[in-house]
């Protein structure tokens, strides 16, 4: 990737902005139909648009709305098996970065991790009951397959295109209460500016 000179803005969120699309996905999870845990392999869209200057009383966050949409693998034609919304947030002052998601199963997050203005991977990290970078789930999930812990890493290639790697470990009932690592990860190039 070649280096984005001049004012960033973005910070190491400035990359991201435009569409895209990555068709190398691999989604690790438990698929309740087969009751047991399964590879997908999958196409997914993904869109970062930049949003006013936030401002929080001497807080200025910068920052990105964005949306990723995946399909398996022979059913593009059909409902996605996964839809979120969100946004990437820049604390320049304070070097942290955010990740502030709705998934359409009933979870919402605000993950986040330190970072520089230009770094070439972006770490991002929650967990249940902190009260900074934290999750919420809906009652079903909570008694089910309870989320307790996300961890998400954006890394910038230098071919302009980007990965991310994200592991959701969950408490599953339908595995005696044990734990899983329900994790994605795909490679995105991107399609519009």
């Amino acid at each position: 990737m070649s280096e984005i000179l001049g004012p960033q803005r973005l910070g190491p969120l400035t990359p991201l902005v435009g569409e895209w699309e990555g068709n190398v996905g691999v989604d690790v999870s438990f698929r309740y139909e087969d009751d047991k845990i399964v590879k997908t392999s999958y196409f997914e869209k993904a869109w970062f648009h930049p949003i006013p200057k936030q401002t929080n009383g001497r807080q200025n966050l910068d920052g990105l709305k964005f949306g990723f949409t995946a399909w398996r693998h022979g059913e593009e034609a059909m409902e996605p098996f996964h839809d979120e919304i969100g946004y990437l947030l820049w604390d320049r002052v304070n070097g942290q970065v955010m990740r502030v998601v709705v998934f359409g199963r009933g979870i919402a997050m605000i993950a986040g991790g330190d970072a520089g203005p230009r770094d070439k991977k972006v770490v991002l990290k929650a967990r249940p009951g902190d009260p900074n970078y934290g999750i919420l789930q809906n009652k079903y999930l909570s008694q089910n397959a309870e989320l307790m812990s996300f961890d998400n890493t954006f890394t910038f290639n230098d071919d302009g295109s980007f990965t991310y790697d994200q592991t959701l470990v969950l408490r599953m009932a339908s595995l005696g209460g044990k734990e899983m690592n329900h994790t994605d990860t795909n490679t995105f190039h991107k399609v519009g500016g």
